[in-house]
């Protein structure tokens, strides 16, 4: 069967032309139906932590589906309380030490920031939230209206609410600050817009203007948080935010988003106020909970695998930015060093044309990255 034509025949052209049809995937390696082999360096854009057919996800999907796979949300599940659990502990261990705090789950990082901006309106009613410009949280209406990028937003203009987009800079922040703010949204990492992290004088003062002005400061994880740079959250050994989004990452492939609300923020939802009919599924909530206690392990190996890859690639002569195992490499024309790697059997994307990003599977080891090192020093 030829699966492209058969793509082409049946799928909307949201995405063009895929570049595999994929079959199968075991541990950090991914087949297409041609039979080829690739190394999986971007790991569904950090969405498969613990790679492909990992036993703790499968052994979880599987003894779920065999108890309950749905409910509505009249009824709590024993998986989605785990996980809630869990996700406190993640906060406790990451410097927020007796803070209380509230989780909502949702199904992707996008209806994560949804809800995220509905509880900034809760929180004042008609504010003004300030987003970062080059910043990325989503493609639904809501989250494409604090979402920058030019190309994705402006064709579904007038979006709703009152968003003022800022440089990521002190000036420009205190520039935007007043009484009317109602929230601060940030990526610790703009990860859409090339790996480029925040400096910690900009996170420091965005805490500062948050309290001076009221509002609330989230800080959108999706594609951070988990493990990925290293710690359950990027943000944490610099400020401590109201509201924390997260999805990718958090199912290791399964579809799941969660927003955390501390103290206060965590008592801005009051029943009606939102909803969602596969948010907590006990199916996925329990496939998250085995990917966080095989991650909890891993948050020393990403750090040393990370800076170990990084530093083979500065050695080569590249410039590289990011932490953990969320990597930019700077190179002269993305495209079609992407291209070449591709072809050589290693799956990397290009979020712009100047920009290599890697965010493979956490579990990924030096052994398995030194093909990949050796052929970019072919291509340097």
């Amino acid at each position: 069967m030829n699966y492209e034509d058969l793509y082409r025949q049946t799928m909307m052209n949201a995405f063009g032309p895929p570049q595999l049809v994929i079959e199968r995937g075991e541990g950090v390696y991914v087949w297409d139906t041609h039979g080829t082999k690739y190394l999986d360096l971007l790991a569904g854009i950090a969405v498969n932590a613990l790679g492909y057919g990992h036993p703790a996800i499968v052994n979880a999907l599987s003894e779920q589906a065999k108890k309950v796979t749905h409910t509505s949300n009249f009824f709590a599940t024993v998986p989605q309380i785990k996980l809630a659990d869990k996700l406190q502990h993640a906060l406790s261990a990451e410097g927020y030490v007796g803070a209380s705090a509230r989780v909502f789950f949702c199904n992707s990082g996008t209806e994560a920031n949804e809800a995220a901006i509905k509880m900034a309106l809760m929180h004042k009613p008609k504010g003004t939230i300030i987003a970062l410009k080059h910043g990325f949280h989503g493609r639904t209406l809501g989250s494409l209206s604090i979402t920058h990028k030019p190309a994705i937003r402006e064709p579904f203009e007038p979006l709703g609410g009152n968003v003022l987009f800022i440089e990521p800079t002190v000036d420009a922040l205190d520039a935007a600050a007043n009484d009317d703010v109602a929230a601060i949204f940030v990526e610790t990492i703009q990860a859409e817009a090339g790996i480029h992290p925040l400096s910690e004088e900009f996170l420091r003062r965005a805490r500062g203007v948050a309290d001076r002005c009221n509002a609330l400061l989230v800080v959108d994880e999706v594609q951070t948080g988990m493990g990925r740079t290293g710690r359950w959250f990027a943000h944490s050994d610099v400020v401590k935010a109201d509201v924390i989004t997260l999805a990718k990452g958090l199912g290791g492939g399964v579809p799941i988003g969660a927003v955390i609300g501390v103290e206060k923020s965590g008592r801005l939802m009051s029943p009606g106020s939102h909803g969602t009919t596969f948010g907590g599924n006990p199916l996925a909530a329990a496939a998250a909970v085995a990917v966080m206690d095989e991650v909890e392990g891993l948050l020393g190996h990403v750090t040393s695998t990370g800076e170990w890859l990084r530093s083979e690639l500065d050695l080569i002569g590249y410039d590289t930015r990011g932490a953990g195992l969320l990597i930019g490499v700077a190179v002269e024309d993305a495209p079609t060093v992407h291209t070449e790697l591709l072809e050589r059997g290693f799956i990397v994307n290009a979020p712009n044309a100047e920009t290599i990003r890697v965010a493979p599977p956490l579990v990924i080891t030096r052994e398995e990255l030194q093909p990949f090192v050796d052929v970019m020093k072919e291509l340097s």
